[in-house]
């Protein structure tokens, strides 16, 4: 019980603490992305492509608040405005090329946008665990 407190409840610098809470995060984050898409599309009408973007933001705001509270104790960035402005900066690069791999998937081959939406998402997040990459885990958070 005393472990799972640890790994749940308690501030920790704990590499494997925080991988398994990022696991969640990351979890929590894509269950908003894909609910945000198919709630957009199917129920509000919007082109596919803008609810891919408009629950790509989504996610990635419940990611950095979940990150940032509860996964991580600390930044090596002092300045909370340069902070969310770093995790911005690399949030729409990623935003940039999830758009355009949702794209290409969607229209140029014609996936199902739901099966585009998991493979860009996938793609994506290689991309900024490509070890050595400038994210924003590695350099704000590391």
């Amino acid at each position: 019980m005393a472990k799972l407190k640890e790994v749940f409840l308690n501030k920790s610098h704990n590499n494997y603490t925080q991988f398994i809470r990022y696991g969640f995060v990351a979890t929590a984050s894509y269950a908003v992305n894909l609910v945000g898409l198919v709630a957009l599309k199917q129920y509000g009408h919007v082109n596919y492509l803008l609810a891919a973007t408009i629950s790509f933001i989504a996610g990635l705001l419940v990611n950095y608040a979940l990150s940032k509270f509860w996964v991580f104790n600390g930044s090596k960035l002092h300045n909370q405005t340069h902070e969310f402005l770093f995790f911005s900066l690399i949030g729409l690069v990623g935003l940039g090329l999830n758009d355009l791999i949702f794209w290409i998937l969607t229209s140029g081959l014609g996936l199902f946008y739901i099966f585009s939406n998991v493979i860009a998402t996938f793609i994506v997040d290689f991309w900024n665990l490509v070890p050595g990459k400038n994210t924003y885990l590695v350099n704000a958070y590391g």
